[in-house]
């Protein structure tokens, strides 16, 4: 996609989600959700970290009970980046989690109870300076609105968003940000699109319930990016039936597909054909894997044949273009050395290394 064809982003109110500024003239925000039991600690400090290490900027944890509200504190203690306490059907929870010291909450005010109880959270986000996500699922849409409408259409769902709002606003409550999500992609793209035209408030993008490592890609790629490339869109998570850890580096990667946010090496790769000479499988893996804890973006380029290889590898920051036993390594469009197949990919990676440590 040409530069060009980007929309520039919509500047939305901004609001806070402990230190990470959401909106504004901010960076678009990437943020994930552990997968493990809150009230393991250990488990999910360890998961956060991890998630952390490779670009995550803000956690969401799920809160089903009061211990999992309780535990919220000593997780708070052990990690850096900002935490989103997701709450279902008690407020009361909500409430719990705030004075444990979530730095948001994320709530659906269809299920977590009447007008009373969502006073009772907005006193408490107010009180604790928390900001407050409103997630509106297409199996999660006000009550009235759907009956209104006959099913979760995206029209319903902006209906019912805006409802919420609505409610919140009249509570005096501005510190919140919408996502509207369907795991139906055409679906989440207008409803999204729908819903940008009316309010300023920053959203939260996502396909709900996306599937797999391959089909949950394909469609938060196309529905997310979709957004993206039209200027609407503050945060976002990848949901995958996955390591979590693999959802923020699916959304770091259309992030770069987009130009709009570069982290980690670009690895530049061939599909492979009845050419390729070398285990090249094996070779992107081990790199790839070795390299996935590096914040700087170079282009890497791990060629397998002569046809592409060369041309490639040179346009790249680094690269190798690999054939009968054997490899050439490039540097900056300039030929380093050659290298036996055995050793591509320790060289490689030396390689990179070196070059972000400059």
């Amino acid at each position: 996609m040409d530069a060009n064809m980007i929309e520039k982003r919509k500047k939305t109110r901004r609001i806070y989600v402990g230190d990470v500024t959401i909106g504004g003239e901010s960076p678009v925000v990437v943020q994930s959700m552990t997968n493990t039991d809150t009230r393991d600690v250990p488990s999910t400090v360890k998961q956060i970290e991890s998630l952390e290490n490779i670009g995550c900027e803000i956690i969401r944890v799920a809160v089903p009970d009061k211990e999992a509200a309780k535990a919220l504190a000593k997780i708070k203690s052990k990690v850096k980046i900002p935490i989103i306490a997701d709450i279902h059907f008690d407020h009361r929870l909500a409430v719990e989690a705030l004075d444990a010291g979530a730095d948001a909450l994320r709530i659906n005010p269809g299920n977590i109870g009447g007008k009373k109880a969502i006073e009772e959270v907005v006193n408490s986000a107010q009180k604790h300076n928390a900001s407050i996500r409103i997630g509106v699922n297409s199996g999660s849409i006000h009550k009235e609105t759907l009956l209104k409408y006959g099913h979760p259409s995206p029209e319903a769902m902006v209906e019912s968003a805006l409802k919420y709002i609505n409610l919140f606003e009249t509570l005096g409550f501005e510190q919140i940000k919408i996502s509207l999500k369907s795991s139906n992609v055409i679906d989440t793209i207008t409803a999204n699109e729908l819903f940008s035209r009316e309010v300023d408030y920053p959203l939260h993008l996502g396909v709900t319930e996306s599937g797999t490592l391959i089909s949950g890609t394909v469609k938060s790629s196309i529905g997310i990016g979709y957004l993206l490339s039209k200027g609407i869109g503050d945060t976002f998570r990848v949901s995958l039936t996955r390591d979590p850890v693999d959802e923020v580096k699916v959304a770091y990667e259309i992030l770069r597909a987009l130009d709009i946010r570069h982290r980690g090496p670009e690895i530049i790769s061939c599909p492979t054909c009845g050419r390729t000479e070398i285990d090249l499988f094996s070779l992107v893996e081990r790199v790839e894997k070795a390299l996935s804890g590096i914040a700087a973006s170079p282009k890497v380029a791990i060629m397998g044949c002569v046809v592409n290889g060369p041309g490639e590898a040179k346009e790249a920051d680094i690269g190798i273009a690999g054939g009968r036993g054997q490899g050439i390594l490039f540097r900056k469009g300039k030929i380093v050395a050659k290298v036996p197949e055995a050793d591509l990919a320790d060289v490689l990676i030396d390689e990179v290394r070196k070059m972000v440590e400059r």
